[in-house]
């Protein structure tokens, strides 16, 4: 599997991750601390040929996620779920953990970033679907976030997500009455 665009990883172990999976080109951040250099390589990149932010599924992760689509606006995202990411023996979470499949899944369900946020989706509609503020809230964000493959995020920034990568009310529905179907199971 080729990849046109050039993926935006934390490490090299990452760089190493990918690569197994597909034929593609990668840009290291080497963690949180993204430098200048690296954002203008990033936007040359995006510039050329596109760029896909694919970080590890946790705080810094997201935070890096962040600083990067803050800087150069319109990059395409990629999400792992995070059992999709931790460690054989539970203890380290990250893209270099990850199978070649789950590489690949998370790399053939890109989502595009927009400038204009589609704000159909409220928060009022979040609370109402038991996504914030109840006992399983946390799990059906975490469930919910895997089947529109934009990743677990806490209710803010779901609602965020929900509108940047412009989820429409249907697939908000649909994804949501699934999250319910497979709870009752």
């Amino acid at each position: 599997m080729k990849i046109k665009e050039v993926i935006v990883v934390e490490g090299r172990d990452d760089t190493v991750a990918v690569q197994r999976a597909v034929d593609a080109d990668t840009i290291e951040t080497n963690g949180s601390a993204v430098n200048k250099a690296c954002l203008e390589r990033i936007a040359l990149a995006k510039e050329r040929r596109g760029v896909i932010i694919l970080t590890d599924p946790d705080y810094p992760g997201d935070r890096i996620r962040n600083v990067v689509n803050e800087h150069v606006p319109g990059c395409k995202h990629a999400f792992l779920p995070k059992d999709e990411a931790i460690s054989k023996n539970g203890d380290d979470l990250g893209v270099e953990n990850a199978s070649i499949e789950a590489i690949r899944m998370a790399l053939s369900h890109v989502l595009q970033t927009y400038e204009e946020p589609l704000e159909t989706i409220t928060w009022d509609d979040l609370h109402a679907a038991g996504l914030i503020g109840g006992p399983c809230a946390k799990q059906r964000r975490e469930h919910l976030g895997i089947l529109l493959k934009i990743g677990y995020a806490n209710g803010k920034q779901l609602l965020k997500r929900l509108h940047t990568f412009h989820i429409s009310e249907s697939e908000f529905r649909e994804a949501l009455i699934e999250v319910y179907r497979e709870e009752q199971q």
